[in-house]
């Protein structure tokens, strides 16, 4: 090392260090604990004592284990993506309110359509049962006696054969039409209830369908009751039948707003058939939409309570009812909102007839957070999944839509009590002998969520949601009857022609029970600032640390930390490089006396006068004596070899 070198080198180790100057790991933490705003590293340093030092020592372990484990858990909260829910209350719109009929079609007009199909009907009833329909109404009384069909080649029956199953013959079915026993192969399945089921019966009623092509892929559905059995082998051949007539005759053979409507208030205003839109549903025919922003204007009530709701008598004709496809007698109403697809056949409220049934409504909104807290989807344009309905997306339309494509796709048609897809037509059997096979197969694979449906289809982030609350009340009462229905009957003038009956009618008020709103908002319960904030307050409960402590230890412990590893690798690389790079010296003989001569070991420092006095004589060495001096070198002599001129001494006289 030069002599310059090691000057600055014992000039540097006086000097205090100074961060990343530090020339080893050991002086730089001794620098940070030395000036740290945390108080426990420096109180590790200056206190005095073992003991003392030991017990900061594990006090400031103690404190570092006890933010790592509070942040652990801040930041797992915040990862947990758990949200909060504010409530409030405001004001709100009345929503639009659909009524249906329960009979889709007046009877008298539909009967040519429906004639064989009633006629093979009766015929099982009779079959089965062993007694024919009862003839209570002047419109059955004028039917045709004959309900057998001798003679009558049965179309229906023979392409989904009803069968009757006993416990005592396992695989064996007996055929209703031909009396006969088959077997049965193939998947059965049991349409009876796993909740609730009062008593085994002995003998159980079904049908099978099989493809055309193939026998033995045959699906038998099995029924605990006759009455459900006959209903659904009724209904799917009404569907068959109905897909085939066009939307403009099906329209005028269901029953028009004024019909339906008797009269109608809202808000304490007359309303008639005017204020209510048409909407026509494959299975309950004509339904009317009260409040559904036709005009681009929603109405609003001024006050709650039922004297400021919708209040309407409906007209439903209980003679004009289909007796094989609806049991009961009645409407259906649905709340929901102005965008929204009417589901009436899941969703429906029923209301009977000679009953005057209150529905009180509370309102509450629900404002969900989308990923990552949940998977909802704003308005379905992110749902792989095309909307067949003239609506808003939601959950149910997503489902229905993606069953009907997986129809389109599977069966070649469309399943008729839902929308069209573009470019498909509904089932039929003269185009499509199948589909009723095809479609009992992919419901079964729907229910089993194997079409994938459920899992592709989300839930809406903004959704309404009217909680009701319903109530009866006898309707007319006994002293008020006579009058009101004799009113009734003159108000409807040319519409009908007869004198109304109480279990025609039905009463229905809807109103809101106040006009607040409750709204369900959800908001992140750990946010970045409340992140930053949790950390804050652990590291100055604990260490008394701030954020500009915060950076001196990331700048200590992070830059400081390997700049100086990063400097001896550096400059150990150099070295080696350097060292690599020179040629090869020749060795010197060693010399075995130099090496016992401790005065040529090498030392770092420069001898000083002092030291190297105590210098030990070289072994056998002569010590040179001093001469004594030449006095003839005493002697002065001048400095030029001629004296100038002016410098000279004049002589003495």
């Amino acid at each position: 090392m030069a002599p310059g070198e090691k000057i600055k080198a014992k000039i540097r180790q006086n000097l205090p260090v100074r961060g990343p100057q530090a020339p080893t790991i050991k002086d730089l933490m001794h620098w940070y604990c030395m000036n740290t705003n945390t108080h426990g590293c420096r109180r590790i340093v200056v206190s005095r004592g073992r003991l003392r030092r030991l017990l900061w020592i594990l006090l400031t372990l103690t404190a570092v284990a006890l933010i790592v484990w509070q942040c652990a858990l801040l930041v797992s909260s915040f990862y947990t993506v758990s949200v909060s829910v504010k409530v409030h209350f405001q004001k709100l719109d009345f929503p639009a309110v659909t009524i249906c009929n329960i009979n889709p079609y007046r009877y008298s007009a539909v009967r040519d359509l429906l004639a064989d199909l009633d006629q093979e009907t009766r015929g099982v009833l009779r079959t089965l049962y062993g007694f024919s329909e009862v003839q209570s109404r002047k419109r059955r009384g004028a039917e045709s006696e004959n309900l057998a069909w001798e003679g009558i080649r049965p179309k229906f029956l023979n392409m989904i054969p009803l069968l009757t199953f006993s416990d005592k013959e396992k695989g064996k079915a007996r055929d209703f039409l031909t009396g006969r026993k088959r077997k049965v192969s193939g998947n059965i399945i049991h349409k009876t209830s796993n909740v609730m089921q009062v008593h085994e019966s002995k003998k159980t009623v079904g049908f099978q369908l099989c493809p055309s092509n193939n026998t033995s892929k045959c699906a038998t559905y099995t029924f605990s009751s006759g009455v459900n059995a006959i209903q659904e082998w009724y209904k799917l051949h009404y569907m068959n039948i109905m897909a085939q007539v066009s939307l403009e005759k099906k329209i005028n053979m269901s029953y028009s707003a004024e019909e339906l409507l008797v009269s109608c208030f809202f808000d304490g205003m007359s309303c008639d058939a005017r204020n209510f839109t048409l909407f026509h549903h494959p299975m309950y025919g004509n339904c009317y939409t009260f409040n559904n922003r036709e005009n681009e204007t929603t109405l609003s009530t001024s006050m709650g309570g039922s004297e400021y709701g919708l209040q309407v008598i409906l007209y439903l004709d209980e003679e004009e009812y289909n007796p094989f496809l609806v049991s009961s007698t009645g409407a259906k109403v649905l709340i929901h909102q102005q965008n929204e697809y009417p589901f009436i056949e899941d969703v429906g409220t029923e209301i009977e007839t000679a009953v005057s049934t209150s529905i009180g409504m509370h309102l509450t909104e629900s404002f969900k957070l989308s990923e990552p807290y949940s998977q909802c989807t704003e308005d379905g344009h992110d749902v792989p999944v095309e909307n067949i309905y003239n609506a808003s997306y939601s959950l149910q339309i997503c489902l229905y839509s993606c069953f009907q494509s997986k129809m389109v796709e599977k069966c070649g048609c469309a399943q008729y009590s839902q929308p069209l897809p573009p470019n498909a037509n509904y089932c039929n059997y003269q185009q499509n002998p199948n589909w009723m096979y095809c479609y009992y197969e992919l419901y079964q694979a729907f229910v089993k969520e194997e079409l994938d449906c459920q899992a592709v289809c989300r839930e809406t982030c903004r959704f309404k949601e009217w909680t009701l609350t319903t109530s009866l009340a006898q309707w007319p009462s006994e002293v008020s009857e006579k009058w009101l229905l004799r009113v009734l009957t003159w108000d409807r003038g040319q519409q009908i022609n007869k004198q109304l009956n109480k279990t025609d009618l039905a009463k229905l008020l809807i109103f809101y029970k106040d006009l607040n709103q409750r709204s369900i908002v959800e908001s992140p319960a750990n946010s970045i600032e409340v992140l930053l904030s949790n950390f804050g307050g652990q590291l100055g409960l604990w260490m008394s640390c701030s954020v500009v402590c915060v950076i001196e230890i990331i700048e200590v412990f992070f830059i400081d930390f390997f700049s100086i590893i990063a400097r001896r690798q550096w400059q150990k690389a150099k070295e080696w490089w350097a060292w690599k790079r020179a040629p090869p010296c020749p060795e010197a003989p060693r010399s075995q006396q130099g090496q016992d001569n401790p005065a040529l070991h090498v030392d770092e420092d420069l001898p000083t006068f002092t030291s190297a006095l105590h210098l030990p004589a070289a072994p056998g060495a002569q010590v040179p004596g001093t001469p004594p001096p030449r006095y003839n070198t005493l002697h002065l002599e001048g400095a030029f070899s001629s004296q100038l001129p002016d410098t000279q001494v004049p002589n003495e006289p």
